[in-house]
């Protein structure tokens, strides 16, 4: 029998916009994924935002469906409290099951108080749950490689030890994004190659395909590819 909220769900269904998804998203069974577009989904959260369903609906893990944990975590977002915020969030995240649903989830909690997050940040680079590391060092990114960067930031994500392919893709994506912010205090990680040989290649080559990084660096940065 389906839910309240599933069958609003399958009520939003693009069928040609769940194909792409599909393909998107190898680590989740095709059968889960219902294909909505992201507008619809928040436009949907917006909708239940404050009510018990919504309430009722947070209470319960896991969910059957990929669109599930979106709008779970787009219901979260809403959530004014940060400690009430940050408990869901552990609730959530060892059930996530793909990098769209970690680089979608955005808590205005904690764009609000991003310091109060640094503890945690640590607990989750140490988790044993790929999903949730690669979290923790998308909120170093977001939050941590502006006016907050501290030296100690990028070191943390560095120390990062992981197989999975979806972590290391994302420490690539911060030192990447970190050169375009803070090209003199990070290209020591290139250039003393401290990131595993893979991490460190692909740092390059998104960096190289970055608009943020002028010709000359990207010039440079070729040179420190590892063979």
């Amino acid at each position: 029998m389906m839910t309240a909220i599933q069958k609003r769900l399958f009520n939003l269904q693009d069928k040609g916009y769940q194909a792409g998804s599909v393909k998107l998203n190898p680590s989740v069974a095709p059968d889960t994924i219902i294909g909505i577009r992201i507008p619809a989904l928040r436009a949907l959260a917006k909708e239940l935002k404050g009510t018990d369903e919504a309430a009722k609906f947070i209470k319960v893990l896991p969910h059957e469906y990929f669109e599930e944990y979106q709008l779970h975590s787009f219901l979260i977002g809403f959530i004014k409290d940060f400690d009430e915020a940050l408990r869901q969030a552990d609730r959530l995240m060892p059930y996530l099951n793909s990098w769209a649903l970690t680089d979608s989830m955005r808590f205005k909690a904690f764009d609000r108080d991003p310091e109060r997050l640094l503890p945690h940040i640590d607990r989750w680079l140490q988790d044993d749950h790929p999903y949730t590391v690669r979290y923790g060092i998308l909120c170093l990114m977001n939050y941590f490689l502006d006016d907050r960067f501290q030296q100690e930031y990028p070191d943390r994500v560095s120390r990062v030890q992981s197989d999975e392919y979806y972590v290391r893709m994302m420490q690539a994506w911060y030192f990447a994004t970190a050169l375009a912010k803070q090209y003199g205090a990070v290209l020591p990680y290139l250039t003393e190659y401290r990131l595993e040989p893979w991490v460190h290649n692909k740092t390059i080559q998104k960096a190289v395909e970055s608009y943020r990084i002028t010709a000359e660096q990207k010039a440079y940065l070729r040179t420190l590819k590892v063979k």
